[in-house]
């Protein structure tokens, strides 16, 4: 796929992702806030409240937030299947989101059941609208475009994620608090980090990737085979995890498909890193190099949760490892590159729709080097002082938590000013407004 077969045409007004983009860093910031509040105790465990609390903050609130505002976004665009009257669903997911990422966080933190009932009925309310208006765009569309697949299956393991949540919610809210067993939440955490995020990640960079970085374009059978492998993979791996206790070769099953998932993740990220090194253009570019650290991150994930499987005993300071360089290091640093990228471009695009009089600015002048790099440095410090924090909770958790506070603030102060850089030029030139 080439930058002419984009459906520009079809893509949605500027306000309906860019409420999603700009909403996000805050709840990563909030995040920060609740870690230096709460201090070497909110890293005593996975399963501590504040714990909980952080994760969501970061995996409602910062990605889920970017990469439903991304969909919005690509469904007409990538896919040519628009969904329906986007101003409408747009505004009522990002509420439902918002509101209820922020009683779940609060729920968790206080270990107050009211408020994880109310953050349940909110959350499934928003990801039920958003994946039954997602998923009919994704039915009309073109079954013969190469970006489809990857973002239905993605959109199914959201599905899944979503449900193992909410039962798992209501077992926490009942009379069987507590109840849920840590196989449920790791294949919450498994659908949602190696399906949902995973799956959307790669079928995003499939297309973006070669487009963007001008790099060759993937492996034939990576695009056509990986997806649907891991996709297949996962719910046969949760059978394998359910029924393990009461035989052995289910053990030996889910063992096995552990292995073929993190080699199939292990070949994405190291064909990505071989691609990026083969690219067109060397020049220096912020956006190449958060992915390379999201595909570094990957691997360094993939090891880390093979060690986690094979390895006898517990490590719970190896799991809290896992859980943040999937978020802040592959997740997070994925999602970096992608706003940075597409923000610029978006502004730019509905600039030349508004029929602004004047010399439209380009994309680095919208967003400068000198403005993303130095949050690319400080994005990587805060990762390393969040995993020298795990390894050793006490003093390091606050220049931790301060360091994440400037990475997410920055970001959302980078987002913003793409964003004023685009009123102000409406508002100077404007001749027909859309908005």
């Amino acid at each position: 796929m080439s930058a002419s077969d984009l459906r520009l045409d079809q893509a949605p007004p500027f306000t309906v992702p860019l409420r999603f983009f700009l909403t996000a860093p805050w709840f990563a910031l909030l995040a920060a806030a609740l870690l230096a509040w709460q201090g070497p105790e909110a890293l005593a465990s996975r399963w501590s409240p504040t714990t909980l609390a952080l994760t969501h903050l970061f995996t409602l609130g910062f990605l889920a937030m970017t990469m439903l505002g991304a969909l919005m976004q690509l469904l007409p665009v990538l896919a040519s299947s628009p969904i329906a009257r986007p101003k409408l669903v747009g505004g009522a997911v990002h509420g439902l989101l918002t509101l209820g990422t922020l009683a779940l966080s609060a729920g968790f933190a206080a270990s107050h059941p009211p408020l994880l009932r109310a953050a349940l009925w909110l959350l499934g309310g928003g990801f039920a609208l958003f994946i039954a208006a997602a998923g009919w765009s994704l039915w009309r569309a073109d079954r013969a475009n190469p970006a489809v697949w990857p973002l239905r299956l993605a959109l199914m393991a959201l599905l899944v994620t979503v449900v193992f949540g909410i039962i798992i919610g209501i077992s926490r809210t009942t009379s069987a608090a507590g109840s849920a067993s840590a196989h449920w939440t790791d294949m919450h955490l498994a659908w949602g980090f190696l399906g949902w995020v995973g799956l959307l990640v790669m079928g995003v960079a499939f297309h973006v990737v070669p487009m963007f970085q001008l790099t060759p374009a993937y492996p034939a059978w990576m695009t056509r085979r990986l997806a649907p492998l891991l996709f297949a993979a996962l719910p046969a791996w949760s059978l394998g995890l359910l029924l393990a206790p009461q035989h052995s070769f289910f053990t030996v099953m889910a063992n096995a498909l552990a292995v073929v998932i993190g080699l199939g993740l292990a070949a994405f990220a190291i064909v990505t890193l071989r691609l990026q090194s083969q690219r067109r253009r060397q020049l220096p570019d912020v956006t190449l190099r958060f992915w390379q650290l999201a595909m570094t991150s990957l691997l360094a994930c993939v090891v880390m949760g093979l060690a986690l499987r094979f390895a006898p005993g517990n490590f719970p300071r190896l799991e809290l490892m896992l859980g943040t360089w999937l978020i802040a290091g592959f997740a997070s640093s994925a999602i970096h590159g992608m706003l940075y990228k597409i923000v610029p471009f978006l502004t730019w695009l509905h600039l030349h729709e508004q029929n602004v009089r004047g010399t439209l600015p380009n994309m680095k002048q919208i967003m400068p080097d000198t403005r993303t790099r130095p949050q690319l440095w400080i994005h990587g410090v805060a990762l390393l002082l969040v995993t020298v924090a795990i390894l050793h909770p006490g003093f390091w958790v606050y220049p931790a938590a301060a360091t994440l506070a400037l990475s997410y603030a920055w970001l959302g102060w980078n987002l913003s000013s793409a964003y004023a850089v685009f009123r102000r030029h409406v508002m100077e030139g404007l001749i027909n407004p859309k908005m």
